[in-house]
């Protein structure tokens, strides 16, 4: 599989492109490890990753985000040492590490001698990483579902639903204290989807009440919220954050100022 790795990225010209379309692979790698190891009795599948696998968006995403639906059977430690051997198994040199000292619980899985044999570095020793992140205490409300992927490999997941996730991206977009073009281009597709998406506002409720306080701020005015930080946006640095992670990297001109406003201002008309 190593080998179907590197292959992959041969003939691609950019290598920001050839480094998404390696780390992509080796996160599908990580996911079926996962769902063999049947973590998603209790993890739901979250966040731009999960947006891309199982719906479509065009951006390529670093990390991946679990949310901990249940503490049931909750067995992180042996989950990384199983995706370990796992890519050990595929002819990957893999390292994983663990840290549970805070309520989002980190795994980190770095891949010696890959980058140097795609082309994409010079010394072995620089490594592939991917970040695994779970929310141990998520806010309530989420709505759930199973999926099978079929990439590069095939297995199963438990994840969040389409209004639930962007649920997940709003509550960045309001709370965030800087702005990420990569959050705005989701926005975007989220609005731009046919027909367009509507966020679990029972979820972003409990998540802005869980990080701003209780009834700080009104999930059902989220259109407001956005609108009100539109106008402090620098699109430049959005457009050249986000550019690198697109699939067509053009696509970062469709954010603008307009774009965005129009993206919220139906639902802020009917808030």
């Amino acid at each position: 599989m190593r080998d179907e790795a590197i292959s992959l990225t041969q003939g691609i010209p950019d290598p920001a492109r050839r480094l998404h379309v390696l780390r992509e692979y080796l996160q599908e790698l990580v996911l079926r490890s996962l769902h063999e190891s049947e973590a998603f009795t209790c993890l739901s599948f979250v966040g731009g990753t999960a947006a891309r696998l199982l719906f479509g968006l065009p951006r390529f995403s670093e990390d991946l985000d679990f949310s901990l639906e249940s503490s049931a059977g909750y067995e992180p430690v042996r989950w990384v040492e199983k995706v370990k051997r796992d890519l050990g198994l595929a002819g990957f040199d893999a390292a994983v590490s663990w840290n549970d000292r805070k309520t989002v619980h980190v795994a980190w899985v770095k891949i010696g001698g890959i980058l140097r044999d795609a082309g994409l570095a010079a010394m072995a020793q620089q490594k592939l990483s991917i970040k695994l992140e779970i929310d141990t205490r998520p806010p309530p409300g989420a709505l759930t579902a199973a999926q099978v992927v079929t990439g590069h490999v095939m297995f199963a997941v438990r994840h969040h639903d389409l209004p639930s996730l962007m649920a997940g991206k709003l509550h960045a977009l309001i709370t965030r204290k800087y702005a990420k073009g990569r959050d705005w281009y989701d926005l975007l597709w989220y609005r731009g989807r046919r027909p367009p998406v509507e966020p679990n506002l029972a979820l972003l409720q409990n998540a802005l009440d869980q990080t701003e306080g209780p009834g700080a701020l009104e999930a059902r005015r989220w259109a407001h919220h956005v609108l009100d930080r539109v106008g402090r946006l620098d699109v430049v640095k959005l457009k050249a954050d986000v550019e690198p992670f697109l699939k067509r990297p053009g696509d970062a001109g469709l954010i603008t100022a307009e774009h965005l406003r129009a993206a919220a201002a139906r639902k802020a008309e009917r808030a």
